[in-house]
């Protein structure tokens, strides 16, 4: 990725400008700004999130999460590259296979809560589906590869299903969702209709 960092105050910011990994210098507010900005701060979520105490596959996974994304920010500061591989994508892809296997169907929405580190997947996760719409947003200006915006997708998903995972082994209330209120549960709590199921959302 051209020349690495020497020094980290540069000023050469201070127009309200920032240079991409090809040369080229665009304003902070650019979409691929806007873009890259949101991937850091999802890695920082996981970074966050690494710090809690996790079962060792979560670890290892979300540890590869994070070099896969510095390749996806590496691909946006760079017009034109690519990164990103969709072997990325197909591991997500498995990893929700996985994690999906020892959950059981969702009753209802569930609030974004639970146990320290479920919250904190929550709090990820939605820092991904920023992320996501705002690669999207460039790429109705810019021509961009089809796989940053569908890792972002499919992490958002996993990120979801983690939580859950992590709610059923950390402290506080194992086992169980943090179920949203609705009239339908409570409905079902007095002996009223069966559920049809619900989700988070995602698609």
């Amino acid at each position: 990725m051209g020349h690495r960092l020497t020094q980290i105050a540069t000023r050469t910011g201070d127009d309200g400008s920032t240079g991409l990994a090809d040369g080229r210098r665009v304003a902070k507010d650019h979409l691929r700004i806007h873009a890259l900005g949101d991937v850091d701060e999802l890695n920082s979520a996981l970074g966050l999130l690494l710090s809690e105490p996790l079962p060792g596959r979560v670890q290892q996974q979300l540890v590869e999460v994070q070099h896969q994304l510095f390749n996806l920010g590496g691909e946006l500061a760079i017009p034109g590259s690519s990164l990103l591989q969709a072997d990325a994508v197909i591991a997500l892809d498995l990893a929700l296979a996985e994690h999906n296997a020892s959950l059981p169907p969702l009753k209802e929405f569930i609030l974004p809560g639970g146990c320290r580190a479920a919250a904190l997947a929550h709090v990820a996760r939605t820092v991904a589906r920023r992320a996501e719409r705002s690669v999207v947003a460039l790429a109705h200006m810019e021509v961009l590869n089809d796989a940053p915006r569908q890792y972002l997708n499919r992490l958002s998903d996993l990120l979801f299903v983690l939580a859950r995972v992590l709610n059923r082994q950390g402290a506080g209330a194992p086992g169980r969702d943090v179920y949203w209120q609705s009239q339908r549960l409570a409905a079902e709590a007095g002996g009223g209709a069966d559920s049809d199921g619900g989700g988070d959302g995602g698609d």
